[in-house]
């Protein structure tokens, strides 16, 4: 008897028929979170009962200027659940509040009108103010040192404002231990060279820089720091089902991003027996639009496979690589263990853009060969960027049992972004 698996692809799906028996599925339990309800209403029962006692209201009172720092294109953050409602909250009692929504787009590059009004809803979009951070070009300041020793400096609008909050969704993060919280002030709201300080190779390089670790995580303690010197007051972050839709909120102080990190893992985190073979993906849209985001789905891969295992990954990487910043260093490099020596030479002050992205890719093709399924148009960048193309996940998983051999263990990770994987 077969069983079919479904992988997500970009807006779509890959089916994968394999004979029951024949492979170990990992994939997190966040379905048994299906979205039963409207998500708007999840996100406004939580904001009734914050974390840290202070409601959002409470915070606005008396305040004459807010910045709520919002997700960018490249999140599926549910705005449309969150925003309303706290523009809502923060104007009941003081209506005159000027208000200024600050995109937290990190490095990535700016997010357009067309895709702020498809997050937002267009009439939030056509009447609040909206400004889009750019790393590079924005007014920043300077409020201080992170305990990396590397300077924070934020955009202007959130270190001068009254009140600074944010919205965000919680999950595995490959690096950063879970994304949300704080991660909208550092890398969201930081100037080039605060993240470029925090993303450093010997943090990128540290054991406990792995998807699912808070604790003694120099990424996570720079990310909490930069929060707590934003004076980031107050927060709305969501856990999303598989169909990104919300399922569960927490709100309040910074507490209230623990507390969902914490009731997450008990859904996401897997047990995997190292296998010769693992077939991931990155979640489909909006996180396969680009090789760069893809390296997140095969760490999960990585975690679950034995050394010199095969890797495959499925994504429709419309956007291709994610920028020349993460492409070149690859395309260039005599060979993955070169470019990974090399970074690890690299001082914490002279960090490149991008370097944490393919240094982490450089770990995993050191180790593994990667096999990337995806559209014939993207291959040439595929090949370029070390790794072998596939048309299709059955052509590529018969290249995999060429090399490891007809008995060779197989995992398959439908969602490579959505799950902790333990090794046993």
């Amino acid at each position: 008897m077969n069983r079919v698996v479904k992988l997500p692809y970009g807006k779509t799906e890959i089916r994968l028929e394999l004979p029951e028996g024949s492979f170990r599925l990992l994939a997190s339990r966040t379905g048994e979170l299906k979205n039963r309800g409207d998500g708007a209403e999840i996100v406004r029962e939580a904001m009734k009962h914050p974390f840290g006692g202070k409601t959002l209201k409470e915070l606005a009172a008396g305040k004459r200027t807010a910045a709520i720092l919002i997700s960018d294109h490249t999140r599926p953050v549910p705005s449309r659940d969150i925003i309303p409602a706290m523009l809502e909250e923060m104007r009941s009692e003081n209506p005159g509040i000027d208000i200024t929504l600050l995109v937290a787009t990190g490095c990535h590059r700016g997010t357009t009108a067309a895709e702020l009004e498809a997050k937002l809803g267009r009439e939030i979009a056509s009447s609040e103010r909206i400004v889009v951070h750019d790393c590079v070009n924005s007014d920043c300041v300077e409020i201080g040192t992170l305990p990396s020793g590397a300077k924070l400096l934020i955009n202007r609008i959130a270190a001068e404002t009254d009140l600074l909050v944010s919205e965000g969704f919680i999950e595995p993060h490959f690096f950063a231990g879970y994304s949300g919280g704080g991660k909208s002030v550092l890398p969201g709201v930081c100037a080039k060279r605060s993240v470029l300080g925090n993303h450093c190779s010997a943090f990128i390089d540290s054991p406990y820089a792995r998807a699912g670790m808070l604790d003694n995580n120099p990424i996570q303690t720079d990310i909490l720091d930069a929060a707590r010197q934003a004076r980031l007051s107050y927060i709305v972050n969501v856990i999303l089902d598989e169909n990104k839709r919300t399922v569960a909120a927490f709100a309040g102080d910074m507490s209230a991003h623990r507390a969902g990190c914490e009731f997450l893992a008990g859904y996401c985190t897997v047990e995997a027996e190292p296998a010769d073979i693992v077939i991931t993906t990155n979640g489909g849209a909006p996180l396969d639009q680009n090789i760069y985001q893809c390296v997140k789905g095969m760490t999960a891969a990585e975690a679950a496979a034995k050394e010199g295992a095969v890797i495959i990954i499925c994504a429709a990487i419309e956007d291709g690589t994610g920028g020349d910043s993460f492409y070149l260093p690859v395309k260039q490099c005599a060979s993955p263990e070169a470019l990974y020596r090399e970074i690890q030479g690299i001082a914490q002050d002279e960090t490149r853009p991008d370097q944490w992205e393919y240094q982490i890719l450089a770990r995993i093709l050191i180790k593994h060969k990667v096999i990337f399924v995806t559209e014939k148009k993207n291959q040439s960048i595929i090949e370029d960027m070390k790794m072998t193309y596939a048309p299709n996940v059955e052509t590529a998983l018969e290249t995999a049992r060429r090399l490891k051999g007809k008995d060779a263990s197989l995992t398959v990770i439908p969602d490579g972004v959505s799950v902790v994987v333990n090794r046993k």
